[in-house]
């Protein structure tokens, strides 16, 4: 997967220069845009909905996005996940709406939802703003 790196790094890169109260969701074992953020200062933390998963320097808590615990997402300027399952966005795209934060979704090849929400240019990478953050 090693080859793939250089998404990852195009992903953090734009959100750590963009956000300040970031949440990935579904870290996973590739925690590669989540410690460019962290070292920019601006990751609170990333979910997943196995337990035990950790990541050195990382605050990783379990949560299901399906029914999500909304006091870890309360204050957060960005939500964003990479390659989310496509039937991940809707719950995505609630909970973006219900804390009042941006969302922003790299899908895995040409997948999106519906007609692909806005999108964002950030050189490599092409990601998906489903939601926008209310002033």
């Amino acid at each position: 997967m090693c080859r793939y790196k250089h998404i990852e790094r195009s992903i953090g890169e734009y959100i750590a220069a963009r956000y300040r109260r970031v949440v990935e969701v579904g870290v996973g074992n590739n925690p590669e845009a989540a410690r460019l953020i962290a070292a920019a200062g601006a990751l609170m933390l990333c979910t997943d909905t196995r337990p035990g998963i950790r990541h050195d320097g990382l605050a990783v808590v379990t949560d299901d996005i399906f029914d999500p615990d909304l006091r870890l997402y309360a204050g957060a300027d960005l939500i964003y996940a990479v390659r989310p399952g496509v039937e991940m966005v809707p719950p995505l795209i609630a909970l973006a709406g219900r804390v009042n934060s941006d969302l922003l979704v790299y899908h895995l090849g040409c997948e999106t939802y519906e007609d692909g929400g806005e999108a964002v240019d950030c050189g490599p990478v092409l990601l998906h703003r489903y939601h926008r953050r209310r002033p």
